[in-house]
Parts: C-alpha cells; structure tokens; sequence
C-alpha cells in the first residue's frame, strides 16, 4: 500500500512537469510528513551519511575533464586519427565517427559531451561529402551513447554510489561490452554504406596515419593514465577522475592551446553548473531511497517475485522492459538513482552478479538516450543537425535495433561483461 502511494505521488508531481529530482524531493517530504512517524533527525542523518561517499567526487572531476576536451581540440584530432584509419572502408566518414565516438568516449565519460564534441565537427564534412543528413545523425545520435558503457563513466559512478558495486569493477566491466557495441554499430553503419553506395575517403598511407595519430596522442594517452592507473592500483577511480581533469586542462591550454586561459573560468563554470545539478539529484534520489529501504519495499518485492516462481531470465526480462519504458520519460542518472536500489536487492536474492546487473543497467540507459521523447542524445543531435525529433527518431531506427539485439546479447551473457575484470583479478 505505501508502495502505491509513493509511486502515485512521484508519477503525479512528474506529470505536472516538475523536473525529476525535485519531485523526488517533493515525494520523500509529503511521504515522511503524512504517512510515517520516521524522526527528522534519522532522515537529516541518512542524507548526510547517504552523499558522504568517495565515489562521489568522481563525477564532478569526469565532467570537468569531458568539458577541456570537448571545448579544445582533442575531438578533432580523435576524427583525424580514426578517419586516416577507416576511411577508406563504405561509409568512411560514418564509420570514421563510430570509431572517434568510442575513443572519446573512452576520455570524456559523457554521452552527450561525445555527441557535442564529434557531431559538431563530423556532421557538417558528412554532409559536405555527400552524405544524407539522416545517415550522418543516426550514426553520430547512438555512437554517442557509448560515452556511458566505455569507461570512464559517470553513469557507472551513480550505480557504485546507489549500490555500493566497485567502481573499478564497474570500468573494467564495461571495456567489452563498449567495444562489442562499438563495432556493432560500425558493421550497421558499413552495411548501410555499402548499400546505398555512399561515399569513401581515399585510402590513407601509413605516413599519414601515423601523423595523424602523433597529432592525437596526448588526447588518446588520457585512456592510459585512467585506465592504466585504476588496473595498476595507482589510484582509486576517484583519483583517476582527479588526475583526468588535470591532465586535460594542461592538454587543452598548454600543449594544444586550443583553449586560452581567460576560457577557463567558463570552463570552470559550466562544470559546476551540471555537477552541481547531478548532485542535487544524487541528494534527492539518496531520500527516495532511504523512503523505500525504511518502508521495506524492495524486500517486499523480492519475496513476491520469489514466491512467484519468477527465475533470472524472467527478472531480467523485466528489468529491461521497466527500463526500457522509465527511458522513455526520465533521463539516466535518475532512472539509475530511483530503480537500483529497488531492483537491486532482487538481483542479489537471484543470485546475480551486482557487475554484471550494472552492466545490464548503464546499456538500457543508452538505449534510453536514443530513442524519443526524452533521449538526452536525440535533443543534443536536433540541436547540431536542426532535424525535428521525429525525424531524427526514423534515422536512428537501424542502429537503434541494433543496440537493443545488443541489449539482450549483455543481459543474458554474463561472460561478455564479467571476463575481463575477472581476468585482471578485480572480481
């Protein structure tokens, strides 16, 4: 019963308009003040205990790393480097974006700052080489999305902070899958190239490739110094995004000198701005959660389902449907802060592992950002290409059922997300 009248509460605010992290505000206090007798002072406890987590400070350093990179010229350099590679393959230019999309994915840790960084530049040469306007948003909208699922990502960070999963574990996890779907998409995007005969660049030689290549490897050294830094047990994650949003500010102003000095206060600003509101969210969603664990819920459902003969391939069946519709109304970070800790505890009675379940997670919130009406990718890719959002919803079509084909090999593959943290003895 208090289920229901949660979810009703939180389903009336949102229909309204009201933006998510404050209806979930709004509900946590109308909740607390007309249906329980919880204490205020055991909530003012949970929230502040609730946001006091390391993981935590990853997510403002991630953003302010993605925005150095995207506002200097290490996406150009990126498009260069893996044009000269695939150029010269059908859909040179489409599949020279996928691959430049899974590299700055691999330093930003943001879908949309990827398709900003890469749409903005690729798109207009695209089109200028002969492209239609549709092929170039379709590959650009859903390559994109791999900002999320290759690591460094700040969707993961959220999942650590909601479950208390290994946030390293998580980044490892995610290197498979994001290169799977990586090439999945440049084969959707090759296949389509080559049957409608659009255009090829001319082969490169190796000479330029490896200029090309020189040009962007203070961008590309970035995957080293996270990467190689988290594996090594250099550095935490935390420390990883600290030492990515420095590096990335001396790339940008000192070595590239894309960016002056006088831009880096915008920088700064902008930074604030979005981490500020993602921990707004955070704080309401740490509530919202604290509501449901005191009212008992996710245990509930947990014995319901068992009791119910649901299994794993039913539950994760599930899952992907309840995700897949919460996509279609809410953007990630609150879909991952409002339905881990319900879900969760389920998966955990299931006998799931808490990486792979994250895995399974972060690839729904991509589909999520891909298809309407509030695909956070679809409204940043209207914004570059000016197509309406129906017509940007019938060009990502192809790759959209591409990813979810995708969607179902990850859910029910566990091997595919879990083989290489094992491997590097994480999990």
């Amino acid at each position: 019963m208090n289920a229901a009248i949660i979810f009703l509460i939180l389903t009336v605010l949102m229909l309204t308009g009201m933006p998510v992290s404050i209806s979930l505000g709004l509900t946590v206090l109308t909740f607390l003040f007309g249906f329980t007798d919880v204490p205020l002072e055991s909530v003012a406890l949970k929230l502040f205990t609730g946001i006091e987590k390391f993981e935590i400070m990853a997510i403002p350093f991630f953003i302010l790393a993605g925005n150095f990179l995207t506002h200097g010229g290490v996406a150009k350099r990126m498009i260069n480097f893996a044009t000269a590679m695939v150029g010269h393959w059908h859909g040179g230019l489409g599949l020279g974006g996928v691959l430049a999309c899974a590299l700055f994915a691999a330093v930003s840790g943001s879908s949309p700052a990827t398709v900003v960084a890469i749409g903005s530049i690729l798109l207009p040469a695209m089109v200028k080489a002969g492209f239609p306007n549709r092929f170039g948003a379709g590959v650009i909208t859903t390559s994109g999305a791999l900002g999320i699922l290759i690591p460094p990502s700040i969707v993961m960070v959220m999942y650590s902070v909601a479950t208390n999963t290994s946030v390293g574990a998580l980044f490892m996890a995610g290197v498979v899958p994001g290169l799977v779907l990586a090439a999945v998409l440049g084969g959707v995007t090759f296949w389509r190239a080559r049957k409608f005969g659009y255009p090829r660049l001319p082969k490169a030689t190796w000479g330029e490739r490896w200029v090309a290549f020189r040009k962007s490897a203070w961008g590309l050294f970035l995957i080293i110094v996270v990467m190689g830094g988290i594996y090594t047990g250099m550095f935490t994650p935390t420390e990883a995004a600290a030492m990515s949003a420095v590096y990335a500010f001396v790339v940008a102003v000192f070595i590239y000198k894309d960016m002056s000095l006088k831009d880096v206060p915008k920088v700064l600003l902008n930074s604030a701005n979005m981490s500020a509101m993602l921990l707004y969210i955070i704080t309401n969603a740490v509530l919202f959660s604290f509501i449901m664990t005191n009212e008992n819920i996710p245990q509930a459902l947990a014995d319901w389902m068992l009791s119910n003969g649901m299994g794993v391939i039913t539950f994760l069946l599930a899952v992907n449907v309840i995700l897949l519709l919460a996509g279609n109304f809410m953007e990630p970070s609150s879909i991952m802060l409002i339905f881990a800790p319900i879900l969760f505890p389920v998966a955990m009675k299931l006998g799931i592992d808490p990486v792979h379940f994250g895995i399974i997670m972060v690839v729904n919130m991509e589909v999520g950002m891909c298809h309407p009406p509030v695909g956070l990718n679809l409204y940043v890719a209207s914004g570059i290409t000016k197509m309406g959002i129906t017509e940007l919803t019938v060009a990502v079509w192809p790759w959209l059922l591409a990813m979810l084909g995708f969607l179902v090999v990850v859910t029910y593959w566990p091997g595919l997300s879990l083989w290489f943290p094992r491997w590097l003895g994480m999990l």
